[in-house]
């Protein structure tokens, strides 16, 4: 049976989509993956034709849930309240990306009040994505975090520009953005 790895935030812009893509990319040539885009932008279903990876719509979703795909990726729209419960208990794994900002910082609140709801914090794990270099930020933001009692990824993701070109590539060209994407999928796995 699929390990299913959701990636969830109720806010835009955090990078859930492509943190989700390269994740599935960074276990393409080892294992079978595919991804469901829930989300209705459907950034990675208009990029299917264009990706190594298979790509299927929420209409799919039961479907590709029965099927042999060894792990499969959730990436979900901000504003899922009524689903991500369920979701959030069908999952092995729940990423939380976060970038480092005062407004990412109270938005969390309501996707881990939700995630706790459905009594699968256990598996969640709050990811620092797209992280500028340079500031205090970031550890300020991981002190604020440790308040909702949800692991934080030792793994950064670093705002570079190679994340996002992976998508037309299929590959990360960049050794620095490789490293880290292949150590937070590790660390991913290691919760299941």
């Amino acid at each position: 049976m699929a390990k299913i790895i959701l990636t969830t935030h109720q806010k835009g812009g955090v990078g859930k989509s492509t943190l989700t893509f390269n994740m599935a990319l960074a276990l393409n040539n080892e294992v079978k993956v595919c991804i469901i885009d829930l989300d209705l932008q459907g950034s990675l279903w208009r990029s299917r034709t264009a990706s190594d990876i298979p790509v299927f719509s929420a209409d799919e979703m039961n479907d590709v849930l029965k099927s042999d795909f060894d792990f499969i990726f959730i990436d979900t729209p901000p504003y899922l309240n009524e689903k991500l419960p369920e979701l959030a208990k069908l999952a092995n794994v729940i990423v939380i990306p976060t970038k480092t900002g005062i407004y990412d910082l109270l938005a969390i609140e309501d996707t881990i009040s939700i995630i706790k709801d459905s009594k699968s914090e256990k598996k969640a794990l709050i990811v620092f994505n797209m992280v500028k270099p340079n500031t205090t930020l970031t550890g300020e933001m991981h002190e604020a975090m440790e308040k909702h009692k949800i692991p934080i990824a030792k793994n950064y993701i670093s705002d570079l520009v190679a994340f996002t070109r992976s998508a037309i590539n299929n590959e990360i060209t960049d050794q620095k953005a490789k490293f880290q994407i292949e150590n937070l999928t590790r660390e991913v796995l290691e919760r299941i």
